[in-house]
């Protein structure tokens, strides 16, 4: 499943990241790679964009973004 199909505040598994690019790099400088564990905090009011928290750092990610990470629940 990827992140669009999460609940509020599921701990998640990333298990592969679909996408390539600039987008790749930058999830993996924050800490978004295969085996780190995420929590889905929810979607912002406009429900545009979701929040992540990876490790001590929340992550805004816009709908494309947050569809291209595969992620399994923990």
């Amino acid at each position: 499943m990827n992140l669009l199909e999460c609940n509020k505040n599921d701990i998640l598994e990333v298990v592969k990241l679909n996408t390539q690019g600039a987008l790749k790099q930058r999830l993996i400088s924050f800490g978004v790679i295969k085996g780190a564990t995420i929590s889905f905090l929810g979607y912002s009011p406009t429900k545009s964009t979701v929040e992540i928290k990876v490790g001590k750092m929340n992550i805004a990610l816009r709908k494309e973004e947050a569809k291209s990470i595969e992620v399994k629940t923990k």
